[in-house]
């Protein structure tokens, strides 16, 4: 491990960190996290670091665990250094730089899995795959035109968590739903419709599924509830027009996955 005291920030390792655009993580499939909550699941998810960017306070309160994730090089600077690198006044003290995990076909994906049409908003990515991880439910295929689950926000507010999912990046919505269809997924749609089933209705429930869930504007696109098994409704007050879709989402996969 080699470690890099910092006394300037004119170094272009550094770069990574001070842009945090999306175009610059996607060359090399990589991307940056911070807080020491999502760190901390970082180190023990068994990804690959390319190097990271803390206070010595916090490197050696956390020096095995770094060891043990054999991280490559740790760059070491007061908070007030770390701030000029980000950019802004932070409220933490360190952050990442790691390789995604590969992208799993769809026949690596277990039993229970969240299917998303293009979100707009990152943080929903996020809250949707925490949500997940705490339910158990292990996969999550998500469209190659969406927010990322490992983008900076996403896993942020998934606290890390979406490091105990398995992701497949999808092309075709259809063709995806299709071949879900012949690995014996029964595919279930969250979405107000007049043929919707009431969510707590819907029996008996299978043991694999593949729930999709849709933008947040639009919903699930028709072409889509074409082809699917069921549509799920979540009864709501009438005065309510709909949950935001990481909290529909929780409600969803806590009664698919729970009650089963």
């Amino acid at each position: 491990m080699q470690i890099v005291t910092l006394d300037t920030l004119e170094i272009p390792e550094l770069q990574v960190y001070r842009t945090l655009r999306g175009n610059l993580f996607e060359r090399d499939g990589s991307f940056v996290a911070d807080s020491p909550r999502v760190v901390g699941q970082l180190l023990e998810s068994g990804l690959k670091f390319k190097s990271l960017l803390c206070t010595p306070e916090y490197f050696e309160a956390e020096k095995e665990r770094i060891l043990a994730a054999k991280v490559p090089t740790v760059y070491l600077g007061d908070r007030h250094l770390l701030e000029q690198v980000v950019g802004h006044r932070i409220h933490h003290n360190v952050m990442a730089h790691l390789l995604r995990p590969p992208n799993v076909s769809l026949e690596e994906l277990p039993d229970q899995i969240v299917m998303l049409m293009p979100l707009n908003n990152m943080e929903n990515v996020g809250a949707i795959a925490r949500s997940a991880a705490g339910l158990g439910v292990g996969g999550y295929a998500v469209p190659v035109a969406g927010p990322h689950p490992y983008g900076r926000r996403a896993i942020r507010v998934s606290t890390g968590h979406v490091t105990r999912l398995r992701v497949h990046c999808y092309d075709d919505p259809l063709q995806t739903i299709q071949r879900l269809r012949e690995l014996g997924y029964t595919i279930l749609a969250a979405e107000l419709s007049p043929d919707a089933v009431a969510l707590a209705e819907y029996s008996p429930i299978p043991q694999r599924w593949a729930l999709i869930l849709g933008n947040e504007e639009e919903g699930v696109p028709p072409a889509i509830l074409k082809k699917v098994d069921a549509t799920l409704q979540i009864e709501i007050e009438s005065d309510v027009k709909s949950f935001n879709v990481a909290m529909a989402a929780s409600i969803a996969l806590y009664r698919l996955q729970r009650i089963r």
